[in-house]
């Protein structure tokens, strides 16, 4: 990224959508993290993507498209899958289905799968650059590999020091990472907890949610050590140690400048919106380790737990 020149910031929907059509990446919002967006049919911007963030290639992206008719010219829906869009879309959930033989998309986005991700994101930006732009995008989160997920434009700036144009959109929503399902004939299958939890997703279809099995990669967001922090991350503690910094929940509260409390209330949606912003500036502390205090394991809990407990992970392996 060193020889790339910086960029204004921000950058607008317009100026983003020209510099997608020329085949360069784009930080965009959207409701859950901002993404690193590449036109998807173009293998060099897809690499561009690849190379930006250092992530291993055989970790597949998430196309994102703007409308069901762009969505359907890229993936196999059958009535299951349709339906669950219906209910979902535009918004926080990906769904893994059978790619299209003729889709147009660089098989560098697949990571040689026969499946695709995919999703309509519904942040009124992200859904402008690509009503504009009028093709789909591959868009990872916009960071480093393995690192904390953006949710503030500031964090792309921080990330990339300005060799990545970003749109500015504020704060996002969610402020985790899309709930990612396969579908496959009958079955549903939760690869990803997000905002849209697996009781939401059986509510809606009215049958249950399948559970992954094995270690294979089919999805992003599926490595064992993922969205951590320079520091080492301690889970379930009741207090910090002498040293530690400490992200608290509820009444687990901490004291002094190196602890923040994800919600003091208990508001677990609360919480997943702060979380990657608190674990970030935890890190800044230059504490060696965080300690978190222990999460309600429901609803977008579930969540939240995923995302710590990838952060907790051996990064050696």
């Amino acid at each position: 990224m060193s020889e790339r020149h910086l960029y204004p910031f921000p950058v607008s929907v317009n100026e983003a959508v020209e510099y997608l059509h020329n085949g360069n990446v784009v930080a965009m919002p959207t409701e859950t993290v901002y993404g690193l967006a590449g036109l998807a049919r173009n293998d060099d911007a897809v690499l561009k993507i690849f190379e930006t963030k250092g992530r291993p290639r055989f970790n597949p992206l998430i196309v994102h498209c703007a409308d069901m008719d762009m969505a359907q010219k890229v993936a196999q829906f059958n009535p299951l899958a349709l339906k669950i869009a219906e209910k979902f879309w535009p918004g926080p959930l990906t769904l893994v289905l059978p790619k299209k033989a003729d889709a147009n998309i660089s098989d560098l986005v697949t990571a040689g799968l026969d499946t695709v991700a995919i999703r309509l994101p519904e942040h009124s930006i992200a859904r402008k650059i690509l009503q504009t732009l009028g093709h789909p995008v591959a868009a990872p989160s916009a960071n480093p590999s393995g690192k904390l997920s953006p949710t503030m434009s500031q964090h792309v700036i921080d990330a990339f020091e300005q060799k990545v144009p970003v749109v500015d959109g504020g704060a996002c929503e969610a402020g985790v990472e899309s709930t990612i399902l396969a579908v496959e004939g009958e079955q549903v299958t939760l690869l990803r907890p997000g905002s849209v939890t697996a009781e939401m997703v059986k509510h809606a279809i009215g049958a249950s949610v399948a559970y992954p099995t094995g270690s294979k990669i089919v999805a992003p967001g599926m490595l064992k050590s993922h969205y951590a922090p320079n520091a080492s991350v301690r889970l379930n503690a009741r207090e910090p140690n002498i040293g530690e910094a400490f992200l608290g929940f509820g009444e687990l509260q901490g004291e002094g400048d190196n602890c923040r409390n994800l919600s003091s209330t208990g508001d677990l949606a609360e919480a997943a919106k702060n979380l990657f912003q608190y674990l970030r500036e935890l890190d800044g502390t230059g504490a060696a380790t965080i300690a978190v205090a222990p999460i309600p394991n429901e609803g977008i809990g579930i969540a939240i737990n995923d995302r710590l407990t990838r952060a907790a992970a051996d990064r050696t392996s």
